[in-house]
């Protein structure tokens, strides 16, 4: 625990990354906040964004992600394909990723994409919950 939090006051949460894809926080409460932007992707981008999330995971050795799909647009079938074939499992094996709450998009095309992603990673040491409310997303990953 931090002296400020000894003090009653929380540190601010901090800006680890940003592109246009998105931006990746790291949150007092020991959890990264990853927040998508509307529109097109890039691959390079996109690859990034989630590549320094998992740096970001390691290098603080937290397992806790809130993932804010609100404003994203559909995955593509070769984005699914990456972040279930190369980015999850690298994420759960090398930088200890145990527990996603995922803000759902509300684009429906993007929330069916998520949830073919969430159904391919199910192998994994991994669990994923999708929520529409960010208070019920955050009490979960809490006390997960």
């Amino acid at each position: 625990m931090s002296p400020l939090t000894k003090l009653g006051k929380k540190p601010a949460r901090s800006l680890y990354f940003e592109n246009r894809i998105g931006r990746i926080w790291e949150e007092p409460d020991e959890y990264l906040r990853l927040e998508y932007r509307p529109g097109v992707r890039e691959t390079v981008q996109f690859r990034a964004l989630l590549t320094h999330a998992g740096h970001a995971l390691r290098r603080q050795r937290w397992d806790k992600m809130l993932v804010d799909q609100r404003e994203m647009a559909p995955l593509s079938p070769s984005e699914q394909e990456w972040m279930a074939t190369e980015w999850l499992p690298r994420a759960v094996g090398e930088s200890g990723y145990r527990y996603g709450a995922v803000l759902v998009a509300n684009n429906v095309f993007a929330r069916l994409a998520m949830n073919q992603f969430v159904m391919a990673s199910r192998g994994l040491d991994h669990l994923y919950r999708t929520f529409d409310a960010e208070e019920a997303a955050l009490a979960w990953l809490l006390q997960a």
